[in-house]
């Protein structure tokens, strides 16, 4: 019987294909007491390494086939099963109570698990058990001899209906086969929307129910823009996802002409589509998709895939690869954001509370001075090779961003009294991710350089709400108005100081946002090079001077975030 859901549409396209249920594994066992506690201790070293070995395989494909950024989520995870306290504790277990190594396993998992769950009031921890429940369920497999669902051995078109889809999962997809995916929960901003848009891959999550209608090669219709999911179409559905697909193979075939088109819209108004990237290996996304520069270049995976800090050299040549690949176009890089989600196993990091609004990116630089400077002189260092522009992120105060170009000019001077050439024309900005920051922009806009907009943490601290945290997504609003005023107001301070703003957040792809950004008169869009042909597409159809309009509106007029969207639609059918 055909049943049709609604979910968030969160990666564009049509996909018709038979259901590949993803089926967790009975990982069942019996507790049992032992005698030989040295061969279950080596039972689970020997574990931890098979684990460790898939994980680090995991991730190195991850880095190629979806880029640096959403690769590191498997840094945290490779830092569980080395985390001392964890192990130890599990071999503790062993010795103590003379029980196998899975039940061990098990009942230190669950506590952290449990620990880190009841922390309600702190979301980034219980970020940190769902890390522990992956990992360990990784574990527990190998001991009990059971092989994982391996989502990379699917050879046939299919549909992935899940639960939801963990980072392991969605770094096995092979996007010649999997043509879709459908998840119960998750929102725009979960790790799988995310995974899905890098992959290209039309996804729909957060239906809720979807695990309950479908069984193995049911077909399944999916409609990744609108986010409607029909189970078991009739030929007349199916025919019409069909023409719906080619339909939008034929739009993708057009944005693919625009790669080397200036960024335009209707009435002439040029505007600047960057990319986000994190190594320069991403260089090659940004260049076949048509970026016109790199508007974020997040170098803390520098730090990340190092086993110490790295050094001024190493930094250095990473840094002139991405100014020389982009031939003179310009390339924001933003310095260390290490901190909250990202650690490092060779800094000590304080307990907090909150580690999102504690000791991290430029708190950190400022305290540990040798650090930042290091980087500071490598990117003096590389600005010779092509158009650098310098960004500081989590600025809160006036004193920061002070304190934070005093130090790049120090090592500037200290560089050319070296004999080392540095350009004299480095721009140096800001991120504006902090309310505090984006209400006296006007402040800013006279020191700095450039701003640019970090949608992500920008809205989750304006509305007090994690968007990683499903009881609140409903509160992740980038089209409220409170948002918009925010940004309006750093844009026009930005501009009344005759400087030009940015933005690099998700918000800055969003097809319903860029009508209003464009009224808002941004002048600089940093989002994933996927989406970049799809927003130069679409701004060609806009008027400046009528989405100018539709911004003023939007401001002024609406209520929430629902009116905003309703008038957006108005304004450009």
């Amino acid at each position: 019987m055909t049943k049709q859901l609604k979910g968030i549409a969160v990666s564009d396209g049509i996909a018709v294909a038979k259901a590949y249920l993803l089926v967790e594994p009975d990982l069942s066992f019996e507790k049992a007491s032992i005698e030989d506690v040295d061969h279950e201790i080596a039972r689970l070293s020997d574990a931890l390494g098979h684990s460790t070995h898939e994980l680090q395989a995991i991730r190195e494909k991850a880095a190629k086939s979806l880029g640096e950024e959403e690769a590191q989520v498997f840094d945290a995870h490779l830092m569980v099963l080395a985390d001392p306290e964890l192990v130890g504790a599990i071999e503790g277990n062993i010795k103590d109570n003379k029980v196998n190594a899975e039940s061990a396993l098990k009942d230190v998992a669950d506590m952290f698990v449990g620990m880190f769950e009841a922390m309600v009031d702190n979301p980034y921890m219980q970020e940190r058990a769902a890390d522990i429940r992956d990992v360990t369920k990784r574990v527990m497999s190998h001991l009990l001899g059971i092989k994982l669902p391996d989502l990379s051995m699917i050879n046939e078109e299919v549909v992935l209906i899940a639960e939801d889809l963990t980072p392991s999962d969605t770094a096995q997809l092979d996007r010649r086969y999997v043509k879709a995916f459908v998840t119960n929960i998750g929102g725009r901003t979960s790790h799988s929307a995310i995974m899905a848009r890098s992959l290209e891959v039309p996804a729909v999550v957060g239906t809720q129910e979807i695990t309950e209608h479908v069984n193995e090669n049911d077909m399944i219709a999916v409609d990744g823009t609108s986010g409607e999911v029909i189970v078991k179409p009739t030929a007349e559905q199916i025919k019409a996802f069909e023409a719906k697909a080619k339909a939008f193979d034929e739009l993708k075939a057009e944005w693919d002409k625009l790669k080397d088109a200036k960024t335009e819209t209707a009435d002439g108004k040029h505007f600047e589509l960057a990319a986000n990237i994190g190594t320069p290996k991403d260089l090659e996304g940004v260049i076949s998709h048509g970026g016109e520069a790199v508007g974020l270049y997040r170098t803390e995976f520098l730090y990340m895939d190092s086993p110490d800090f790295p050094s001024e050299d190493d930094q250095y040549e990473a840094y002139k690869a991405v100014l020389e690949g982009m031939s003179g176009k310009p390339v924001v890089v933003r310095t260390m954001d290490i901190g909250g989600d990202k650690e490092l196993p060779y800094l000590k990091f304080p307990e907090e509370m909150n580690p999102f609004l504690g000791y991290r990116a430029i708190r950190i630089c400022l305290a540990e001075d040798q650090m930042f400077r290091t980087q500071l002189r490598a990117l003096l260092r590389a600005s010779i090779y092509g158009n650098l522009r310098i960004m500081f992120p989590m600025i809160a105060t006036l004193q920061e961003f002070r304190e934070a170009k005093t130090m790049l000019l120090e090592e500037k001077a200290k560089l050319v009294a070296e004999g080392v050439e540095v350009k004299d024309d480095i721009q140096v900005g800001i991120m504006i991710e902090i309310p505090a920051a984006a209400v006296i922009a006007d402040r800013f806009a006279k020191e700095v350089d450039f701003f640019s907009i970090g949608t992500n943490d920008l809205i989750q601290y304006t509305m007090a709400a994690d968007r990683m945290n499903e009881r609140v997504s409903y509160l992740y609003q980038p089209y409220n108005p409170a948002i918009l005023r925010l940004v309006k107001h750093v844009i026009d301070s930005a501009h009344a100081e005759g400087k030009w703003a940015g933005m690099c957040g998700e918000m800055a792809g969003d097809q319903t946002a860029v009508p209003l950004l464009v009224g808002l008169g941004l002048d600089e869009f940093s989002m994933s090079a996927t989406s970049i042909l799809r927003t130069r597409s679409l701004m060609k159809r806009l008027d400046s001077t009528k989405m100018a309009e539709l911004a003023n509106k939007a401001i002024s007029e609406c209520d929430t975030a629902d009116e905003v969207v309703a008038l957006v639609t108005e304004y450009t059918k």
